[in-house]
């Protein structure tokens, strides 16, 4: 059995607009995602997702409702995700990141999410 790896990930709107990043290291480099990261022992999902989008982006949200959860093998691991509706304080910074794009609800098939992350995609139509 692989191990399972918890994470929190942020699906920031603005102005009906969605923020997609891609990645820009390790085996899925160049697929798209929702930033955030592993929640360290300790943390809350809120708080983790916080301290993910300040290290990763710079960034202050509003961490809202939590609109999907996901359940996914990789062939390394298993992802258990929290996914959450945040308004950003600012505009993000790019730390991490190759490349990051404000997507309509027009535009959310236009980029290659990771298998994870795609599961969610549809359900974030409805915010935008």
């Amino acid at each position: 059995m692989n191990k399972t790896v918890n994470v929190v990930a942020g699906a920031i709107v603005s102005a009906g607009r969605l923020f997609a990043t891609q990645r820009g290291y390790g085996d899925w480099a160049g697929w798209w995602e929702f930033p955030g990261g592993k929640i360290e022992p300790g943390e809350t999902p809120d708080e983790a997702l916080r301290r993910e989008l300040r290290e990763e982006l710079a960034l202050e949200v509003r961490v809202g409702e939590e609109v999907a959860r996901v359940e996914y093998d990789y062939p390394k691991f298993h992802l258990s995700m929290r996914l959450y509706l945040c308004i950003p304080e600012g505009e993000p910074t790019l730390r991490e990141h190759s490349a990051a794009r404000w997507l309509s609800k027009d535009e959310l098939e236009a980029v290659r999410w990771l298998p994870a992350d795609i599961e969610a995609v549809d359900t974030l139509k409805k915010f935008l």
